[in-house]
């Protein structure tokens, strides 16, 4: 039997042959934001303004509500760093960064009746007060930051903390926040507002502030809360910050504040 003769190709199915096959559409496939843009949402949050972030409109009416709670929840509290003088205060408060106030309060006592003055903090061997302090952490460089401070209090303001933010700010481990603890508790001076981490954590969640930093936070704070309450409100706020406010699992049903917090992590709505 003879072959079958091979079918001539048409136009159409010789185009067909020749012609790409088309990619399939990806579902979904979005275009990406550039790396110095967001979505609109997004940058009305985070437009920057005076400390980098969006203007935050404060009602003065609802500072002076937090601020009385505050003051009835908590009349009598006072700085939980134990200490007798200016000087035991600075070293308890250096202490205590990273650290909790009650492991500080256990490890002064020793250290001080052992190096009792600036002087003999100064003189005393690095080992020993490492040995010492050991168990608050990151005991080297808070061992040179006592020492160091004993010396320049002893040998520039003869054996006295200095009551000034500006002398306090050159003494060795004394930064912002530890200058405004001595100068309040100590001194009785209201030149700041101390921003720990429970008072930088609780003012975000009260919207008191979006700022990031606690320099910024502090600036914030001082322009919306009276001069008068900055060392009482830092009290205040950081034993609420332990008794309620917690970093992880805050007990917002039992928050004399809950009604005037609108944070996004709150475990509990009235």
């Amino acid at each position: 039997m003879p072959p079958k003769p091979k079918k001539r190709a048409t136009k159409k199915t010789a185009a067909k042959k020749t012609t790409p096959k088309k990619s399939p559409r990806k579902k979904f496939a979005t275009k990406p934001f550039p790396a110095n843009r967001a979505p609109a949402a997004r940058r009305a949050i985070a437009a920057p303004t005076g400390h980098g972030v969006a203007k935050l409109e404060i009602k003065p009416e609802r500072v002076a509500e937090i601020l009385k709670i505050l003051h009835e929840t908590y009349p009598d509290v006072e700085c939980a760093l134990v200490h007798k003088d200016a000087w035991q205060l600075l070293v308890a408060t250096i202490l205590s960064a990273q650290c909790t106030d009650a492991r500080v309060n256990m490890v002064t006592p020793k250290l001080f009746a052992t190096y009792p003055t600036p002087a003999a903090m100064a003189n005393a061997p690095t080992e020993s007060i490492e040995e010492l302090i050991r168990t608050t952490g990151f005991y080297h460089n808070k061992a040179k930051s006592i020492q160091g401070a004993g010396r320049v209090i002893s040998e520039q303001f003869n054996n006295k903390v200095p009551d000034t933010m500006a002398e306090l700010l050159t003494v060795p481990g004394a930064a912002r926040k530890t200058a405004n603890v001595v100068l309040g508790v100590a001194y009785g001076k209201a030149e700041g507002v101390v921003v720990d981490t429970h008072v930088f954590r609780l003012s975000r969640r009260l919207g008191l502030t979006r700022s990031d930093t606690p320099q910024t936070i502090e600036q914030d704070l001082m322009k919306i809360i009276p001069q008068d309450r900055w060392i009482q409100f830092s009290h205040e706020l950081i034993h609420h910050g332990r008794q309620i406010c917690e970093a992880r699992k805050p007990k917002c049903a039992a928050c004399p504040l809950e009604q005037l917090c609108h944070a996004p992590d709150k475990t509990w709505h009235s």
